[in-house]
């Protein structure tokens, strides 16, 4: 498994690997996951297995606590105080084979390199579980998530930074 950006060449395959992990959302236009791309390109990638794309990452700077709707059109912005992950989508050809693992540890590492101090998501389809599992915290929010699946949930990771990380050994 390996991580690289995203090439106009990928679309096709980014649109297959949505379709088959979200049967519970209409999926969203192409339109609209470019330009989570086009915003922030050095924090989305795909995950090729033997040179096909077999997962891709979407996440892009945000304002924490106010998650761009599905569907909606991102244009850039400022004012980041968050890493906003749109996704991290696996085809089955993927699963069990560390990759999911291989794209979350990239994006923390994206995340620190801007020097954000957090990672927040809209996790779906009971996927609150799996992101607890990684250290992420469900948190209310005052906007609303009816975009999302009926299940959707808010949720942080807060990141330490790399001198927290070190001062904690001592």
């Amino acid at each position: 498994m390996q991580l690289r950006s995203i090439t106009s060449a990928d679309w096709s395959d980014i649109l297959l690997i949505q379709e088959e992990c979200y049967p519970q959302i209409e999926p969203e236009s192409l339109k609209v996951l470019q330009s989570k791309w086009l915003v922030s390109p050095q924090t989305c990638f795909v995950i090729e297995s033997d040179t096909q794309v077999v997962g891709y990452c979407l996440a892009h700077p945000w304002v924490a606590g106010s998650p761009p709707s599905l569907e909606q059109t991102l244009v850039v912005t400022s004012g980041h105080d968050t890493l906003y992950l749109h996704d991290i989508a696996l085809s089955s050809k993927a699963q069990g084979k560390g990759a999911g693992k291989l794209a979350f540890h990239a994006l923390v590492e994206h995340a620190r390199d801007l020097s954000l101090p957090s990672i927040s998501l809209v996790a779906v389809q009971g996927a609150d579980s799996y992101w607890g599992r990684q250290g992420f915290i469900a948190q209310p929010i005052d906007k609303s998530l009816e975009s999302y699946t009926p299940d959707a949930c808010y949720m942080v990771l807060a990141l330490r930074s790399e001198a927290e990380s070190i001062q904690d050994t001592y």
